[in-house]
């Protein structure tokens, strides 16, 4: 068993008949096993290659270099977090894993300049900011796509989640496994714990090497890499929650290397809505044939509340949070 393949350009070929087998490959790949392969993209080696070399570059430097883009009490919200910081949902043994996150530029001008933090760009790696802006363009058009078809996918307008994720609080995340030795290794640790992402849709770019893996329907783990060239997609909590679970998230995780001397990069690009979007079960999934909806909650809330479950924010920085829920868009 492998996870399916699909081809994009069946979805913008014009043909009527391709895009529909496209969007039904799609949404069945998700329902079955919750991630698919994605072929025909703009998502080109030329710049994939870049993205990756600067993020290496990044990474290799010294420690107090990387740290001076560590922002304390941030979530992690932008620039670098580092190694051993973040553990999945419930897991108290961290990851073994460090990582960056790049937001959404926008002009002065647009209202959530204000709401969103600033990206931060390492001194030291000029080419940073061009390739991982570029990644993150490509990244987000073939979102779009994903996203429409998931909607048509589920009998709803093809613009029902990028209704609410159009200039969301998107993030691109370059993502480090050391080699592991005696320094990087922690006890009971994996390179990142199982685990279901917190957003609507992730895609993830040919890692360097392998290690990711799912969690079957039925209880077995396989492996779920992509081929060189493929983006690898799969859905989050935000996406099962307003399905009530139709499109549901799918554990994963990324496993330790027989050769620990083989180190890790990947780079996922987790899609998110704008913070003030609601995030309510749709219509089609309410009713006696379906679990009891979850409550109404922003996508500002949503977020906030997993952070401080995946120890990214603490309960103090939760609390103000709340208190100034209003001015962050939640």
């Amino acid at each position: 068993m492998s996870v399916p393949v699909v081809d994009l350009r069946d979805y913008t070929s014009g043909d009527p008949a391709r895009k529909q087998a496209f969007v039904q490959a799609v949404g069945d790949a998700i329902r079955d096993l919750g991630f698919v392969r994605v072929q025909g993209h703009g998502v080109v080696p030329e710049i994939i290659e870049p993205a990756y070399a600067a993020a290496r570059a990044f990474f290799r430097q010294p420690e107090d270099d990387k740290m001076r883009y560590f922002v304390p009490g941030g979530g992690g919200e932008r620039g670098y977090t580092p190694f051993g910081f973040e553990h999945a949902k419930d897991q108290p043994t961290p990851d073994m894993k460090e990582f960056w996150h790049v937001g959404r530029e926008l002009d002065a001008s647009h209202p959530l300049a204000r709401v969103y933090p600033r990206n931060l760009w390492p001194e030291r790696v000029p080419a940073f900011r061009t390739a991982m802006l570029e990644a993150y363009r490509q990244l987000e058009e073939v979102s779009v796509a994903l996203l429409e078809s998931l909607a048509l996918y589920i009998g709803e307008p093809a613009d029902t989640f990028t209704a609410i994720t159009t200039d969301g609080n998107t993030i691109l995340r370059p993502i480090h496994y050391p080699p592991i030795d005696e320094d990087t290794y922690i006890p009971g640790a994996i390179r990142a714990a199982a685990h279901e992402d917190i957003n609507f849709i992730t895609l993830l770019m040919t890692s360097t090497s392998a290690g990711l893996e799912l969690l079957t329907r039925e209880g077995e783990w396989m492996p779920a890499n992509a081929e060189p060239g493929e983006i690898l997609a799969d859905t989050g909590d935000m996406m099962s929650r307003v399905t009530n679970g139709f499109l549901p998230a799918t554990t994963h995780r990324v496993v330790n290397p027989e050769d620990g001397n083989t180190d890790r990069l990947s780079m996922p690009f987790f899609v998110h809505p704008r913070p003030d979007a609601v995030l309510r079960v749709l219509d089609q999934f309410r009713g006696p044939d379906f679990p009891p909806p979850a409550a109404d909650i922003t996508g500002y809330q949503f977020l906030r509340e997993r952070l401080l479950e995946i120890g990214l924010i603490d309960e103090e920085t939760q609390e103000l949070d709340r208190e100034g829920a209003g001015h962050a868009g939640g």
